[in-house]
C-alpha cells in the first residue's frame, strides 16, 4: 500500500454506519498517498503482533 500508493478495500461493506464518518475503501482500491500503514496478527494462545511501516522520504 504505501509503495504502490494504494489502499486494499474491506470487502463485502456494504452498509456504513451513518454515526461513523470514517472514509473506509469499500470494496474496491483506491489510488492515494498512504504514508504509514499498521499490520495486526493474532494468534492462539495470546501469540499477537502488530508491525508499522511508515514510508521513507529521503
Amino acid at each position: 500500500a504505501i509503495k504502490d500508493g494504494v489502499a486494499p478495500p474491506t470487502i463485502n461493506y456494504n452498509t456504513p454506519d451513518p454515526d461513523c464518518d470514517l472514509d473506509y475503501v469499500a470494496n474496491e482500491a483506491r489510488k492515494m498517498e498512504i504514508n504509514a500503514a499498521l499490520s495486526n496478527s493474532f494468534g492462539f494462545g495470546g501469540t499477537n503482533a502488530v508491525l508499522a511501516f511508515r514510508a521513507f522520504r529521503g
